[in-house]
């Protein structure tokens, strides 16, 4: 396969995978009229994929300095299968679901009243600045992970050294925020 190829390969799935999640989460493809009963348990699913590729991305990390590339390559890939589960598991929750999830709703009705916007206060404040940042990440370094884990399978390491140094904090930093998100949102959670 050619560069050129992995480059094209590379800018149509990450913008694909954009597309789907802004359609989904505009709620321009309408789920079923009720979500199937597994549904719930989806976003406690999705934090647990982030928070194992985040220790796995610590892993990983800690063996390629002790110079271990089976280990830390069979880690990435578990790591990279993982993430691709999350993704599923991320559209489909946002396929079958209806209705958004607003931080501070305590009676789900899905606005922000006055009350609960004082509730919620400044904590709101933090959840949207870790939620804006997780978002914008995660979109940008998706094309970033799948060029580095294609240059490490073709141990094409000098190329591959160099886009980790970027994907490698930004995926930790996007893992370890999705756990962060789903914490804070959970008690708003109306199914």
């Amino acid at each position: 396969m050619t560069d050129k190829f992995i480059f094209r390969f590379v800018a149509a799935v990450t913008i694909f995978v954009i597309i789907v999640v802004i359609v989904l989460n505009r709620h321009l493809i309408p789920g079923p009229a009720t979500p199937p009963s597994f549904t719930p348990y989806l976003p406690l699913l999705n934090a647990f994929l982030n928070g194992t590729c985040s220790a796995l991305l610590l892993i990983s990390l800690y063996q390629i300095k002790q110079r271990n590339i089976t280990a830390h390559k069979r880690i990435n890939i578990v790591t990279f299968c993982l993430s691709s589960l999350f993704l599923v598991s991320y559209i489909l929750f946002h396929y079958l679901m209806r209705k958004d999830t607003v931080y501070g709703d305590v009676d789900g009705d899905g606005l922000l009243s006055a009350n609960e916007r004082s509730a919620a206060g400044g904590l709101r404040t933090l959840y949207l600045a870790i939620l804006v940042p997780h978002i914008v990440l995660a979109a940008g370094v998706l094309p970033l992970i799948l060029l580095s884990f294609y240059r490490g399978l073709q141990m094409q390491v000098e190329k591959h050294k160099k886009l980790v140094r970027w994907a490698f904090p930004i995926w930790l930093f996007v893992t370890v925020s999705g756990v962060v998100v789903y914490l804070m949102i959970s008690p708003y959670y109306h199914f």
